[in-house]
């Protein structure tokens, strides 16, 4: 039954959050009351706030899934895989099937969603927050402990982020994901071939 329970918990989540961000693009994100949200999603306010304690959040919840997926990669890896080779795996499979938390996918509707994201400053703020938290699970992952691997995911989640933001950049201005593909690929080489050497994992 717990298993039941929180399946449909979490599809009130995903139903809650999708209302919310198809108000966000059609209004703004700032002219959108809570009040409207429960409305649209249909359940009282005390409900969404039992779910997203805060308004951002109903629009980051896509996020929410990729805030451990580095340290996830890392703890799931094989036997004999390193970190390092396990998200370069990674990334370069989510290039190649276009998944838009890698800036390569020109989906209409996820153009529309990351123009909100990234032209909302209190989005951006939250987002970083998640970022945070990606680099603490990380660090937890790679299980050296200490100042060592902080720093090491702070350099890995940074670099995913700034592949991510260029190849984002450059779907933003009207290239096609095929057309960029090649180019972000190369970049991922080359970011890890820069990891690897600066890193001892």
């Amino acid at each position: 039954m717990s298993g039941l329970r929180e399946r449909k918990k979490e599809q009130t989540r995903r139903a809650i959050s999708e209302a919310a961000i198809a108000l966000f693009l059609e209004k703004g994100f700032d002219a959108v009351s809570v009040a409207e949200i429960a409305d649209a999603a249909d359940v009282s306010k005390p409900t969404l706030f039992r779910y997203f304690p805060a308004k951002e959040d109903l629009a980051l919840h896509r996020f929410a899934d990729h805030e451990d997926e580095a340290a996830r990669v890392v703890s799931g890896r094989g036997a004999g895989v390193s970190p390092l080779d396990a998200l370069r795996a990674h990334v370069l499979a989510g290039l190649e099937r276009r998944e838009p938390v890698t800036g390569l996918c020109d989906h209409p509707a996820v153009l529309a969603f990351q123009r909100l994201l990234y032209g909302t400053p209190a989005l951006v703020a939250r987002l970083y927050a998640y970022q945070g938290r990606s680099e603490e699970a990380l660090a937890e992952a790679l299980g050296v402990g200490g100042l060592e691997a902080r720093l090491a995911a702070g350099q890995i989640v940074a670099v995913l982020r700034i592949l991510a933001e260029e190849n984002g950049r450059r779907i933003a201005s009207g290239e096609s994901a095929d057309t960029v593909y090649p180019d972000a690929v190369a970049a991922a080489e080359a970011a890890f071939r820069s990891l690897r050497d600066g890193l001892p994992y």
